[in-house]
């Protein structure tokens, strides 16, 4: 199934369910929201499969025609927004960026807990106080899950993966550094996240869906200039191993956000996700950083495609604005 939000002037938005080829949607019945539906999931997913068979037949005679711009983040607010850097290629590069020498992989998954009182949708414009800040987006792929139990193990952690979404995990790099250096966390540096138009159970996938990763390339670009394709399959650890982490001490309420962290995969071909490792590997291979972070007016996409080239979670497509 495929989940939508539409804008209709309430904080939480109106469901929808989404066809496959994203051409089409309709009210999602009996469940009015997707935080309702994540609350009782089990309550509701017989029927919400019945009518995504129904549309995706093209039986549904109630269907309308699916408009990206209109729709929200898929959830607008969360309980909670949890982001991982589970990308070891991202994690030496952002060590470089930082004049560290890269060290191996910590013992443990690397997780921070960001803000979720605002979550932003795919093709609204993003405004930012100035372009002193170091205004830069990171690729992500993310889920959003039901109750996790504390103490929970990898296996049954990945089973409480209901959704899967991309995101942009807006970065302010010149106040992340601020930050980073008194060792507490972000606030400033991390301004509100943006999510694709639809979010999509795990059968969607397919076999791209392997376990608990998406094998799939996320695709960013910039002003439509490519920057990157890299895979999102090289997670190390998996979704599972990021929840399971998280729900250690505390068990995780249904309608959680976590994001994977920025997709990184090594070598040229495949580019990069995310300014910051742009930067860092030029100053490492030329010994200066020529990538300017975003300005105002730039333009910022992030999509990701099946076999046959269509688009899966509908792209996030977002104009860098100054605040008004």
């Amino acid at each position: 199934m495929k989940f939508a939000t539409r804008d209709n002037g309430t904080p939480d938005g109106e469901l929808l369910l989404v066809s496959r080829d994203l051409r089409r949607a309709i009210m999602a019945p009996q469940v009015a929201t997707l935080r309702q539906l994540l609350e009782q999931w089990s309550l509701y997913v017989d029927g919400l499969q019945t009518a995504s068979d129904i549309l995706n037949a093209g039986e549904a005679h109630d269907s309308f025609a699916f408009e990206p711009h209109r729709m929200l983040a898929p959830l607008p607010r969360a309980w909670q927004w949890l982001d991982g850097s589970a990308y070891p290629n991202h994690a030496y590069w952002m060590a470089r960026s930082m004049g560290h020498e890269p060290q191996r992989l910590a013992d443990y998954p690397l997780l921070y807990q960001g803000g979720s009182d605002t979550l932003l949708g795919a093709r609204h414009d993003v405004p930012f106080p100035s372009e002193e800040h170091g205004i830069d987006f990171e690729a992500e792929v993310a889920v959003i899950l039901d109750d996790v139990p504390m103490g929970c193990t990898e296996d049954q952690a990945t089973s409480r993966i209901r959704l899967i979404l991309l995101a942009n995990d807006w970065s302010l790099r010149h106040l992340q550094a601020r930050e980073i250096s008194t060792g507490f966390g972000f606030i400033q540096g991390k301004p509100s996240t943006s999510f694709s138009p639809v979010a999509v159970t795990p059968d969607e996938l397919g076999d791209h869906w392997q376990g608990d990763r998406l094998a799939l390339p996320v695709h960013a670009h910039i002003n439509g200039e490519w920057v990157g394709s890299p895979n999102a399959g090289g997670m190390q650890p998996g979704f599972g191993g990021l929840i399971a982490y998280a729900a250690t001490t505390r068990k995780l309420s249904a309608g959680t956000i976590l994001g994977g962290g920025t997709v990184s995969e090594d070598g040229p071909a495949a580019g990069s996700a995310t300014i910051a490792e742009i930067r860092a590997i030029e100053k490492s291979t030329t010994g200066r950083m020529r990538t300017s972070f975003l300005r105002y007016g730039d333009t910022v996409s992030i999509d990701v495609k099946d076999a046959q080239g269509a688009s899966i979670f509908g792209a996030i497509e977002q104009r860098v604005v100054p605040v008004r």
